[in-house]
């Protein structure tokens, strides 16, 4: 909810967090997240916009944020350039911005948190290859073009895998939704392309793919496949043989809310903070707890 308050309370600290799209159930969960952690502090208020994959209203309701004066705004962008001048304008006016999972082409900003994301593309690559003994049809599942989480995947992915001459790769888009990964993965169905695997730079991506094979009577079982965030949907699938492995990629929220209390004490926080990845498979499924 994107609330117009025309004054604030003395006192009150009002965390903004300016969303892409909650169609997406990873940002969704993230929104959820932090206002969770916000609500745990007396006399902050949290509010928040969504863009619904719409560059130019996130850039309007960061404007919005900005004008109504909130004290911190955390933000989950779907373009690595075009929010720069917004985040800058709320940046130099005061306004402490938390840039979350995805990166902007700036630094005019108070922090940034992410995961290794290169790393991420590297565990998955090498994981698909040593299961395929080194040889085989791999499709890469993309996210967003204009998000430098799905550039950086790729480019792990990409580098690790092509030290495997017997490894041939193709790339479909599916912008971390659901319904554009089930629309792709049809497509290569009915143009009778086979895979051996599958990297999908998220699990909601890996949900459509899987919906897709069942569709066409396939076994999603029958092909390697790697995802990333380690929802309970991956849990399950994974649990149950339909679903390889994921990467376990935390929303990083909570820590956006840990590092909002660190500036209002007036704390040093360093430019950019990495939270760690991990790979679940079956071996360890159950020893790990998914992140939404």
């Amino acid at each position: 909810m994107l609330l117009f308050i025309s004054t604030y309370a003395s006192g009150v600290k009002f965390i903004a967090f300016a969303q892409d799209n909650m169609a997406n159930d990873f940002r969704k969960a993230q929104v959820f997240e932090a206002r969770d952690a916000v609500l745990k502090h007396k006399d902050w208020k949290f509010v928040y916009s969504d863009a619904k994959g719409k560059t130019s209203l996130l850039i309007y309701q960061i404007n919005e944020f900005i004008e109504k004066r909130v004290d911190l705004i955390i933000l989950g962008t779907n373009d690595a350039d075009a929010v720069v001048p917004v985040v800058t304008k709320a940046y130099k006016s005061g306004i402490p911005v938390i840039v979350l999972d995805r990166g902007i082409n700036s630094q005019e900003y108070t922090t940034f948190i992410n995961s290794d994301n290169i790393k991420i593309g590297s565990i998955g690559a090498k994981y698909i290859a040593k299961k395929l003994n080194y040889k085989g049809m791999v499709l890469l599942f993309e996210g967003l073009q204009k998000a430098d989480v799905t550039h950086l995947r790729s480019k792990g992915f990409l580098d690790e895998i092509s030290k495997y001459k017997d490894i041939k790769v193709i790339k479909r888009t599916g912008n971390y939704l659901r319904r554009d990964a089930i629309v792709e993965m049809q497509k290569l169905i009915q143009e009778g392309v086979h895979v051996d695997a599958i990297f999908s730079e998220s699990d909601s991506m890996l949900s459509g793919v899987r919906s897709a094979l069942l569709r066409f009577d396939m076994d999603p079982s029958k092909i390697i496949m790697i995802g990333c965030d380690y929802t309970s949907e991956a849990k399950e699938a994974i649990r149950n043989g339909t679903q390889t492995g994921s990467i376990l990629f935390p929303l990083g929220s909570k820590q956006a809310v840990d590092i909002a209390v660190k500036i209002f004490a007036d704390k040093k926080i360093p430019k950019h903070i990495f939270i760690p990845v991990k790979l679940v498979t079956k071996e360890n499924v159950e020893r790990v707890e998914p992140i939404f």
